[in-house]
């Protein structure tokens, strides 16, 4: 097709992101921005020469437009994407998916049956260390994964957007496991294959005005016989974010994700190693690439590179774990 036309729903900061560098690939066309603040979405759609709307309907009347990308509050992407696809667009959604299974069938099951493609927004697949780490892991290389440990802390959200009121709500936000840490429960999944058991402690103890934990420290167990680690926190005042990957031949340690001085290590029991600066792994802007591989997908007639199964699995690894954390026992999957 000439021009790939888009129409974004949600213009806060991640929204912005997605459209800023679809805008860099060639054949795209943003359309149409639509945000409930009217100052926002007229910014952004004058920065991006689209034109803009308070009401998102407007914008799926539009035959210029092929995709829908939802970038709005999570309690608002199953909404909005069910509508853009009954309208007959494809549609890329942020994460997390949903916050509730019902809501992430609800949009599976409508892509199905209109035909159009459904894709999630886990960028984390296409950032160097992840899809190093996960590379590394599937070649085969180290043998069978035994455990991966990923941590990702820091201290509680304060100020502008991160202390509006829908963040501080599990049933709106999804909480931390969601909308932050969808990210890590898919690279783990990613990396070790389908979770058939979580168990998960976790609590409230310093930001009191959230109604969902601000430390889950959450195990995984893999169908394949892995055993994962996921130590979510918003109670770290020096924060930090990485793990490790013990397999049968060794071991893959990442003690940084962002730090582009730092090395993905990797090191085996004969005794061999190698080490992987991160600012030596060359890969497109992850945003931008995740945009790309998903209009190819949606052009070419292919399943997008992250589907709406993989978004619904990490709602249910988070909503297993909060169930963990709430009645001290074990959770099995499927729920």
């Amino acid at each position: 097709m000439e021009n790939f036309g888009i129409g974004l729903v949600g213009a806060g900061g991640m929204g912005r992101s997605l459209v800023l560098e679809a805008n860099q690939i060639e054949g795209v066309e943003i359309i149409f921005v639509s945000d409930l603040n009217e100052n926002r979405a007229k910014s952004l759609a004058e920065e991006v020469n689209a034109s803009y709307t308070l009401d998102y309907h407007r914008l799926l009347s539009d035959d210029r437009i092929h995709a829908v990308f939802v970038a709005s509050p999570p309690f608002l992407h199953a909404t909005i994407s069910i509508d853009a696809m009954n309208s007959g667009k494809h549609v890329f959604c942020e994460k997390p998916m949903a916050t509730t299974l019902i809501d992430c069938d609800a949009m599976i099951k409508t892509a199905e049956q209109r035909q159009v493609s459904l894709g999630i927004g886990l960028v984390c697949r296409f950032h160097a260390t992840h899809s190093k780490v996960r590379d590394v892991v599937v070649s085969g290389q180290m043998g069978k994964p035994i455990s991966i440990h990923v941590h990702r802390i820091g201290g509680p959200w304060q100020g502008g957007s991160y202390h509006t009121d829908w963040r501080m709500q599990r049933e709106k936000c999804g909480g931390f496991l969601m909308e932050v840490n969808a990210h890590e429960l898919d690279f783990m999944r990613w990396t070790c294959g389908e979770v058939k058991k979580v168990y998960a402690a976790g609590g409230i103890y310093i930001q009191h005005e959230a109604d969902y934990a601000d430390l889950v420290v959450a195990s995984l167990n893999f169908e394949s016989g892995a055993i994962g680690l996921l130590h979510s926190g918003q109670v770290s005042a020096i924060g930090g974010y990485g793990g490790r990957v013990d397999c049968e031949k060794g071991s893959v340690f990442f003690p940084q994700i962002w730090d582009g001085d730092s090395k993905i290590q990797i090191k085996r029991f004969d005794g061999s190693s190698e080490d992987f600066p991160i600012s030596s792994i060359e890969v497109e802007s992850p945003v931008r690439a995740e945009i790309r591989a998903f209009i190819d997908a949606v052009v070419n007639g292919t399943p997008p590179p992250v589907t709406g199964a993989d978004g619904r699995a990490a709602t249910e690894i988070a909503l297993a774990a909060y169930e963990s954390i709430e009645t001290g026992d074990p959770v099995n999957l499927p729920m």
